[in-house]
């Protein structure tokens, strides 16, 4: 399962370095804006990376739910932490959201697959 998260990464480091390439300053400052966001501000990172999880979940980007799944785990968030915040997720975006839940149990499964 470690392969799923390479493969992710290694798609979404080079699709970035192409992008920000390009002589674009609306879309540098869209990626810088995104980055600042999650920066540690009146609320701590792991909160924003949770909030960031459940909006994606609902807004059923399976990229960005991966990406913040991804930070999470690497800010320390617990097993139980991510699965009540994909609970709520899905609560709120309806049973439409399922299969991203699915893929994002999976590819959570696949992080924690590479603790190891």
């Amino acid at each position: 399962m470690i392969d799923k998260v390479d493969e992710f990464n290694s798609y979404r480091a080079k699709m970035n370095d192409k992008i920000l390439s390009e002589n674009n300053k609306v879309l540098k400052r869209i990626f810088n804006l995104d980055t600042n966001a999650f920066t540690e501000g009146a609320l701590d990172k792991r909160t924003k990376e949770l909030l960031g999880l459940v909006a994606s979940l609902v807004l059923r980007c399976d990229d960005c739910v991966k990406y913040h799944l991804e930070s999470s785990h690497r800010s320390g968030v617990k097993r139980e932490e991510v699965m009540e915040t994909l609970s709520i997720g899905t609560l709120i975006g309806g049973t439409i959201v399922i299969p991203h839940l699915r893929r994002a149990f999976e590819y959570w499964e696949a992080l924690e697959g590479s603790e190891n």
